[in-house]
């Protein structure tokens, strides 16, 4: 077996978006079609080199990786009261574009342009500000500023060594100097030539063929040697402590240091400040890489943040007392990444794929009550390996969203023994559950805790996950039938034709049903009240709250049940077809078309999925990395409990809290209150559910903070519907502490 990867998608560049946008249409999508109440598009977290094409006064051009360039403009600039070439230090805000022989220059605050025109036999070199290097066909250098009129004044540079020969031009943090790197007898100088008056001087000799080099209107340094610009001549420089990062700028009297070597695992490369008169070190960012550069004013720009999730540009400048301050300028947007697999289920959309850059993670999206996405892309578990795959799967791997905030998943090892494995609450957490050496299998379903494994040694196991536990654990081997767990109940064909029986999974009581079925199920699934049951060319739905039968279409597959109605896919039309029977009638509609560029086999988790905990449908929508929602437009049953896991601790306290789980059928707010047996309420806490999971954690104290003490107590939790749909629920108990 090799790793699958299916989704192929029509666009598959690096395309920079936000992480999270809302759209008007899918891509594809047939006009009868339902239009998408969101969309988003998954994103790498890995964070991209910025450079920078211009920085100046009033704001700055960056652009990541290879993408396009991205102007940004500062809120605060002030435009100076005069800008022209004859006021040099107004150049911290002209921009210097060539085409050919003409310089043309635009200052951005003002509006005000003038055009250099490169004399014949001159060659541009570079430019700062409102002065154009160039060299003559004898080696000279010559500064070039525009006059009046169509004139072009130009100031030959003087002092620059006979019989050098300059293998850098540099701007800085500076609009009246350039560095110069040349290399004369076998050794390499650095200097810096006035654009004022065309004066060079020599300021460090390097050890190095190309040393780095910073630089302001205050200090050089370069070849981890500092001076400055003003000093005596003759003067010598000071040499630097050589540090693993690279000087990237100096604002004011303080040099950056950053763009490490070397970095130590486990951390991460910070921008550092190194003072050039006490020699005092500070961190200016941390997590600080790939995007450091002076800016033509006296500051710099620098990119940090954890990942490109929360990647940003920030503006370094001088503060009144000589310090440095930061002010974050620029979001850097990330760059779209490939579906591998998706799900839906209690509100939240997970999308898996290779978001850290070569590792894969699932990460969240969450949801409002109508399915618009409310928030950024956010990681869902750790970095996880690759597995192996089945031919056929849809998505690799196969995956179950479980209703509480966590997602199943089968991962395959390299000698294809398979293992069941859970991650969500947080985004380091992966927990395990073994099938026992069985392999080849599928994931028949879950909810909640459970898990349904199908092996190809024709057992089937249920693996749970239970609250608390460091692991799962196969709680149930049994011969593999058509199967499904909703709560705490297994659904699986009963003794006679077309009978269903449940076993609830804690008390081992069943119950049977009869569906209607003319045969043995080959499928079962089960949400909320509903029971879907097929065997090939016929299928229907049994209602258990009134005991309704309701036959539902079987031509296409393979089918998915929802809150109320059906959601199946017509590989040959691409269509994705919802029938809904809530009122007992089953009634279809073409929800939307999906496109047709993919070449996986289809199917739930594989181009698309729905949220069994709410109702709403997420598929590729055939651009690179974009998943859209629909609403299915189907009232939710109301509010139930499904499972609980509820205990009575002797102890608990801030390490250690009172963690109950109540699984429900879809999200909610909720409160929980704690009432001693005197019918003192000592503790009220609130949230809102993880995916359809009640999830509080109470230490013992009561709402001042004192110790709430031992004895019974009355737990309270009383839970709203997010969708506003029927009744607000309410669950009591009771427990003992000590």
């Amino acid at each position: 077996m090799s790793r699958s990867r299916r989704l192929v998608h029509a666009a598959v560049g690096g395309v920079v978006v936000l992480s999270c946008t809302v759209l008007t249409a899918p891509a594809q999508a047939a006009p009868e079609a339902d239009e998408p109440v969101g969309t988003v598009r998954l994103v790498t977290e890995k964070r991209v080199t910025v450079d920078y094409p211009w920085a100046g006064a009033s704001g700055f051009q960056y652009r990541p990786g290879t993408t396009s360039v991205t102007t940004v403009d500062y809120p605060d600039a002030v435009p100076p009261a005069h800008a022209g070439p004859d006021d040099l230090a107004s150049g911290t805000d002209v921009v210097n574009t060539r085409d050919g022989r003409t310089v043309t220059q635009r200052h951005r605050s003002t509006g005000v342009t003038a055009t250099v025109t490169i004399p014949s036999g001159h060659a541009y070199r570079a430019a700062a500000g409102w002065s154009v290097l160039t060299m003559d066909g004898t080696g000279a250098l010559h500064v070039l500023r525009a006059a009046e009129g169509t004139l072009t004044e130009d100031t030959p540079v003087t002092g620059f060594p006979a019989g050098a020969r300059p293998v850098l031009y540099r701007t800085g943090g500076s609009v009246g100097r350039l560095a110069i790197v040349y290399v004369l007898d076998g050794k390499t100088s650095v200097g810096l030539v006035d654009l004022a008056d065309g004066a060079f001087r020599t300021y460090v000799t390097s050890d190095e063929a190309t040393p780095q080099l910073a630089f302001n209107d205050r200090w050089l340094v370069a070849d981890w040697k500092a001076i400055r610009v003003d000093a005596e001549p003759g003067a010598e420089p000071t040499a630097l402590t050589r540090a693993d990062a690279r000087p990237e700028a100096v604002v004011g009297d303080q040099l950056l240091l950053g763009n490490p070597t070397f970095v130590q695992g486990g951390t991460e490369a910070a921008l550092t400040a190194r003072s050039l008169v006490t020699g005092a070190s500070s961190t200016v960012l941390t997590s600080s890489f790939g995007g450091i550069d002076p800016t033509l004013d006296g500051g710099a720009l620098a990119t940090a943040g954890p990942s490109s999730l929360n990647w940003n540009i920030h503006r370094i400048t001088l503060t009144d007392t000589g310090g440095l301050t930061t002010t974050e300028v620029a979001r850097v947007p990330a760059a779209a990444t490939g579906v591998q697999g998706l799900a839906v289920a209690g509100g939240e959309l997970f999308l898996h794929g290779a978001t850290p850059g070569g590792s894969l993670r699932y990460s969240g999206f969450q949801l409002d009550a109508d399915g618009r996405p409310t928030g950024a892309q956010t990681p869902r578990s750790p970095a996880l390996s690759g597995t192996t795959c089945l031919p056929g799967d849809a998505a690799c791997p196969q995956l179950e969203a479980l209703g509480d905030g966590r997602v199943g998943y089968l991962w395959t090892d390299s000698a294809g023994q398979e293992s069941v494995l859970n991650v969500g609450l947080d985004s380091t957490t992966i927990l395990s559950g073994p099938t026992d050496g069985d392999s080849g299998g599928r994931l028949a379903g879950g909810t909640g805790r459970y898990v349904l494994y199908n092996g190809s040694s024709g057992k089937q196991r249920l693996v749970d996950f239970a609250r608390a536990a460091t692991g799962g654990e196969t709680t149930l081997t049994r011969d593999r039938t058509a199967a499904a767990v909703w709560g705490q109940t297994l659904w699986t064909p009963g003794s006679t034709q077309g009978s269903v029986t449940g076993r609830n999974l804690k008390t081992g009581t069943t119950t049977t049903l009869a569906t209607g079925a003319p045969c043995t199920p080959t499928d079962i699934q089960a949400v909320n009240t509903w029971l879907y049951w097929t065997c090939g060319g016929t299928a229907g739905v049994y209602d258990r709250a009134t005991s309704r039968k309701i036959t539902v279409p079987a031509d296409h597959g393979p089918a998915r049940l929802a809150d109320g109605f059906l959601l199946r896919e017509n590989r040959t039309t691409h269509e994705l077809l919802l029938t809904d029977f809530h009122t007992g009638t089953a009634t279809t509609r073409t929800l939307v078309k999906l496109p047709a560029t993919d070449q996986n086999t289809g199917g739930s988790n594989g181009r698309w999925a729905v949220d069994r905990f709410g109702g709403h449908i997420a598929y590729l929508n055939g651009t690179y990395g974009e998943v859209s929602i629909v609403a299915g437009g189907v009232p939710t049953s109301p509010l139930a409990q499904m499972e609980a896991q509820v205990y009575s601790p002797s102890v608990i306290g801030r390490s250690m809290p009172w963690s109950p789980v109540w699984q429900l059928n879809k999200p909610s707010t909720w409160t929980l209150t704690l009432t001693k047996a005197s019918g003192t309420v000592v503790r009220t806490l609130t949230g809102a559910s993880t995916g359809a999971a009640v999830r509080p954690a109470w230490d013992g104290t009561t709402d001042t903070g004192a110790g709430a003490g031992s004895g019974p107590f009355t737990w309270r939790l009383t839970a709203h519907p997010r969708d506003g749909r029927g009744p607000h629920l309410t669950l009591s108990g009771t427990m003992t502490l000590g």
